[in-house]
């Protein structure tokens, strides 16, 4: 994490794939353990912290807020999802379809973020050379 405001952006930026690579792990381990009796489903809550850390105060633009977002707020957690549902006699409760859409969404989001990152520092670098 970088301490400066030219990086705000690019520190909310790499909070945010911080989180995406902690859900590819998270549904990663469901995936592994889609057979394994009364396994339950891990999921990760990171969007709501964001959004809250986005929409608290007063009106600004986005680019301001995101200069003034306190990075130790939007940390990714790790929860059991549906923990007293299951969709099976054995008490598992994860769906090896719904996984490998989220798995895959998760990996589209991830690599957007990381170009996201890349074209920050592109643009900084494009900025210093003039």
């Amino acid at each position: 994490m970088i301490n400066s405001n030219a990086y705000s952006y690019i520190n909310v930026l790499e909070k945010a794939a911080d989180a995406a690579n902690t859900r590819l792990n998270v549904i990663s381990n469901n995936i592994a353990n889609a057979t394994t009796p009364n396994y339950k489903r891990k999921d990760v809550s990171f969007e709501n912290y964001l959004l809250q850390e986005l929409t608290s105060g007063d009106t600004r633009n986005l680019r301001l807020k995101v200069g003034d977002v306190d990075l130790s707020n939007i940390n990714s957690t790790v929860y059991t999802d549906y923990s007293n549902l299951s969709y099976r006699l054995d008490g598992n409760n994860v769906d090896i379809d719904t996984e490998n859409v989220e798995l895959a969404s998760t990996q589209i989001k991830y690599n957007g973020l990381m170009s996201a990152v890349d074209y920050q520092f592109n643009m900084l670098r494009a900025a210093m050379q003039k």
